[in-house]
């Protein structure tokens, strides 16, 4: 039964909740799959390169509380991997939507490295896919990205493992938890500073909450996706991006009381001239619209295939431990073997 020596490059709530996860599993990892693992590497901005290859105490990963076995000047990403020995390495770093970087740059190094690379960071999939996945190949090693898009919501393993040879036309969905958190705060009459609020207080929002409101992070997502399975490289820039920052509140208000509420959707469809229209924008829906059923902090992906109209997969209610799920899934993909 192999160890499995775990690196964590950004160690926030997520990073937290899976190390929580995967105690609480470890029974199910070790019976099931063969799978014992430690902690040998945690980095952080404000902590820096932290290696202990004998493995971190758990407890005092989940309080917080790292002492570091070997210094934090380790020199950068390459220097703190083979320290820690790294067999796997979580990318949970803040979203850059405009480069991808610097997670492209912590991929390519862990990967280099013969480590597995699990990120919940959606930029190097929209960036460097290609290159990326194709140096897994060559390495031996796996690149996963699970909960990028929906959290643990299986969206990419869905087409992957169980709709070969399907084809996808387009979709749409409500990708941005915050941004459906700070309209339903609208629509009840509270103002839009403190749904903003209540989205930091349940840990959902990215580190700068303007990627949510303005309609970065759903348009990261939008690309994310048409690039893994409509094969289409898409960039933010690109697309048609409003967010919900200019709504107004009356607005919101009226339209949840007549039962058409405002949601902010992502979406690709191909024009009758075979041209692709990509666009994140708040919209009113109705009643019976699929996409209606994403509330609170649901997140929903309606797509339109050739062998079928209309696909819906939903995460309802999704919190940090489901984040946590899609990455500890991933794990057990790239190196499981169920027994």
């Amino acid at each position: 039964m192999k160890t499995y020596n775990l690196c964590f490059l950004g160690f926030g709530n997520v990073g937290r909740a899976l190390v929580a996860l995967l105690r609480e599993k470890s029974d199910e990892l070790r019976a099931d799959y063969r799978i014992e693992w430690r902690v040998t590497g945690v980095a952080t901005r404000r902590r820096g390169w932290l290696a202990a290859p004998e493995g971190f105490d758990n407890d005092a990963l989940l309080r917080d509380e790292i002492i570091p076995q070997v210094s934090s000047s380790l020199a950068d990403v390459r220097a703190w991997l083979d320290a820690a020995q790294a067999d796997v390495m979580f990318e949970t770093t803040a979203l850059e939507p405009f480069t991808g970087q610097p997670a492209i740059e912590h991929i390519r190094a862990a990967l280099t490295a013969d480590a597995h690379a699990i990120t919940a960071n959606k930029g190097p999939v929209v960036y460097a896919y290609d290159e990326l996945i194709e140096l897994a190949q060559a390495q031996g090693r796996r690149f996963m990205f699970e909960a990028t898009v929906a959290d643990c919501l299986p969206v990419f393993s869905l087409f992957r493992e169980t709709l070969p040879a399907a084809r996808v036309l387009g979709f749409r969905g409500v990708f941005n938890s915050t941004s459906n958190v700070i309209l339903e705060a609208l629509a009840a009459g509270q103002t839009f500073d403190e749904g903003v609020r209540r989205a930091q207080g349940l840990g959902i929002t990215e580190t700068d909450p303007s990627y949510d409101v303005d309609g970065w992070d759903a348009a990261a997502k939008v690309c994310a996706l048409a690039r893994v399975l409509m094969h289409v490289p898409l960039e933010p820039a690109e697309l048609e991006r409003v967010g919900i920052r200019e709504l107004d509140a009356a607005a919101v208000r009226a339209a949840q009381t007549e039962g058409r509420p405002f949601k902010l959707i992502g979406s690709v469809e191909r024009t009758d001239e075979d041209r692709l229209l990509a666009r994140v924008r708040p919209a009113q829906i109705s009643a019976d619209d699929p996409l209606a059923m994403a509330r609170g902090t649901s997140l929903l992906v309606q797509f339109k295939l050739d062998v079928l109209p209309g696909l819906v997969i939903m995460a309802e209610q999704p919190n940090l431990k489901s984040t946590a799920y899609g990455l500890l899934a991933d794990f057990i993909s790239a190196v499981g073997r169920r027994q």
